[in-house]
């Protein structure tokens, strides 16, 4: 059976969705929702109904699922309708841009029983997947150590919009979110963070620069970093090609040290000592493989399968409220200086 999924918001996110919606083998487009004027002639153009708020759709149709893409202070608002009208969501990332209001989207969901997805897109890489394998097949022995770097350069016309200087809207949680993600799927559950951010190079009200201590509940600790303001191929966006629009440079952003090996991501080399870890001994690396599948259709593909009750969610709502709950424990560990349990 064909899933008829509608997307509410046409924005940048909105039309990738619809762009991989319309290319599913799964899913069909049946409605765009967006009270922008300018939307009714896209969804005109791609052969769409399109409508101006959530409740003129239903007035009209009801799909099997929605894709809530609107802007991040809407998303509990948006998912919320959805789940009153029992339509299974999968909401944007950040989940919300509170703890408290994404907690209170989670618990709706789970009371009603409707299917509540979090679109943590990298979490369907098959890099990702290719890595998560490899760790828990025990390859790198016991996770020992973490790092990660997020940093890209965001010209000065990005932050025309007065929101986009303002506390909310920096990296951490916008950017940062995402890869917090992956190293919880990969590396497990995240209990303290300690943290320091700057806005010393634009001065705006929201940091550019964030320098992060992970403490794993394995034992394991790690580092992130990352910047909005500095010229460098170290991001995800531009290690894994995943996206057309950013350069693919030839390099990795997350390194995992374990007692029998250690991992690069997205590259996938594992380098090991051989049956002995031993620094004296040669340390020799051999290339993981993965397939080349763009994660956004992936995601879609999932969702399908949940709405027709054959799948899980790679990313719940559960999922989706714990990584915005290790966001929220690094903001707060910023701006009081202390260790902050999540």
């Amino acid at each position: 059976m064909t899933i008829r999924l509608a997307v509410q918001g046409a924005g940048l996110i909105g039309r990738r969705h619809v762009e991989y919606v319309v290319a599913s083998d799964e899913a069909s487009l049946c409605a765009i929702v967006d009270p922008a004027p300018a939307t009714e002639g896209y969804a005109a153009a791609i052969g769409c109904s399109w409508f101006s708020d959530f409740a003129s759709m239903l007035a009209a149709q009801r799909p099997d699922g929605v894709i809530v893409a609107t802007p991040n202070q809407m998303h509990v608002e948006n998912g919320l309708a959805c789940i009153k009208a029992g339509i299974p969501v999968l909401v944007e990332k950040p989940i919300a841009d509170t703890v408290q209001s994404a907690t209170l989207l989670v618990e709706a969901a789970e009371q009603a029983g409707v299917p509540l997805l979090v679109g943590h897109h990298r979490r369907h890489n098959p890099l990702i997947t290719a890595a998560r394998e490899a760790i828990d097949s025990g390859r790198l022995g016991r996770i020992v150590a973490v790092h990660g770097i997020c940093w890209f350069a965001k010209p000065d016309s990005y932050f025309a919009p007065a929101w986009r200087r303002a506390k909310g809207a920096g990296p951490v949680l916008v950017n940062l979110i995402h890869d917090v993600d992956v190293l919880r799927a990969l590396c497990g559950e995240i209990e303290q963070v300690q943290a320091m951010q700057s806005n010393a190079l634009r001065g705006h009200a929201v940091e550019e620069t964030a320098a992060i201590l992970l403490r794993f509940t394995s034992g394991a600790l790690g580092t992130l970093t990352v910047s909005d303001a500095v010229s460098a191929p170290w991001s995800w966006e531009f290690t894994s090609g995943e996206n057309p629009d950013y350069t693919n440079t030839p390099e990795s952003c997350y390194q995992i040290g374990g007692t029998l090996g250690s991992l690069s991501v997205p590259g996938l080399d594992i380098w090991t000592h051989g049956e002995t870890p031993d620094w004296w001994t040669p340390i020799t690396k051999a290339a993981l493989h993965s397939e080349r599948i763009p994660p956004l259709a992936r995601q879609i593909r999932n969702f399908c399968g949940v709405i027709r009750g054959s799948e899980a969610p790679v990313v719940s709502g559960r999922e989706g409220l714990a990584t915005l709950r290790v966001i929220a424990a690094i903001k707060q560990a910023a701006e009081t200086g202390h260790i902050v349990a999540v």
